[in-house]
């Protein structure tokens, strides 16, 4: 595959008033500063598209998260820059809801969507930008080539929530994907556009869907070591009515898409 000239990075966010204009001030610090190398030897925005559009996608706030975004000053045209700014709001339907818009909103080569508390820093992109050169869906990994977890920064009865929702969803949906839930997932156009379209659950079983769905539909698949450290702030609370909701959408998954094909005869490499 040729190298992207564009990207689209989709931030889906619900009453982030607090966080969303730090968010967005260390995003476009790094996307302006097109150098080589980041901090700590990281990958330098140099690494990206030319042309490269943030899209935030109100999930129906009931906060200030629209108006200030709205006010920041990349949502101004700068033909010089490369980089802009958009708002994209919908009804409030929860993060899988929001993500799929953005993803079938945007227009670019490349499409990555990210947690709106930068939780991934931005020196990431373009490990999931490079991935995408030879494959068509590029998923964010917290596991490190050496088997450590980046997700030891998160509280403790999250792991084990983490840990009893992976091992359902290896054993009836996804196979050897080791972490399914990090926020931060790329695709080609095509391939967002397509897997997107076809997008049935909005709850934060979300991830686990569309990667069944880039598996069953035959794209190539790299995983991708990245950095990230938890941000206190999530609204997810391990609730009964959740946990019932959660194991219905992993249930339902593989019968809802029993009916979807390949896309095209496999015909590139897929690491997983």
């Amino acid at each position: 595959m040729a190298p992207a000239r564009s990207l689209t990075i989709v931030l889906p966010a619900y009453n982030e008033a607090e966080r969303i204009s730090p968010a967005l001030d260390e995003l476009f610090a790094y996307l302006r500063n097109r150098l080589p190398l980041g901090r700590d030897g990281a990958p330098g925005a140099a690494n990206l598209p030319e042309e490269i559009e943030v899209l935030v996608v109100d999930d129906g706030s009931t906060d200030r998260t629209a108006d200030l975004v709205r006010r920041r000053p990349e949502t101004q045209p700068d033909d010089t820059a490369g980089t802009s700014l958009r708002v994209l709001t919908v009804p409030h339907g929860g993060k899988g809801a929001a993500v799929r818009a953005g993803m079938l909103e945007a227009q670019s080569d490349v499409i990555i969507f990210a947690d709106a508390d930068m939780a991934t820093p931005p020196d990431q992109l373009p490990l999931l930008v490079e991935a995408l050169e030879t494959s068509e869906v590029a998923l964010g990994s917290r596991i490190q080539d050496d088997g450590s977890d980046m997700r030891v920064t998160q509280p403790w009865y999250r792991r084990m929530l983490g840990k009893a929702f992976h091992l359902l969803a290896s054993i009836w949906v996804v196979g050897p994907v080791k972490d399914t839930q990090c926020g931060f997932k790329g695709f080609t156009c095509s391939a967002a556009h397509d897997l997107f379209a076809r997008q049935q659950i909005t709850s934060i079983v979300f991830d686990v869907e569309v990667i069944f769905l880039a598996r069953k539909r035959g794209y190539s698949l790299a995983v991708v070591p990245i950095r990230w450290a938890d941000k206190r702030g999530s609204r997810m609370r391990a609730r009964p009515g959740l946990a019932i909701r959660v194991a219905w959408d992993l249930f339902r998954i593989p019968l809802v898409h029993r009916r979807v094909g390949r896309v095209a005869p496999a015909t590139s490499h897929d690491e997983l």
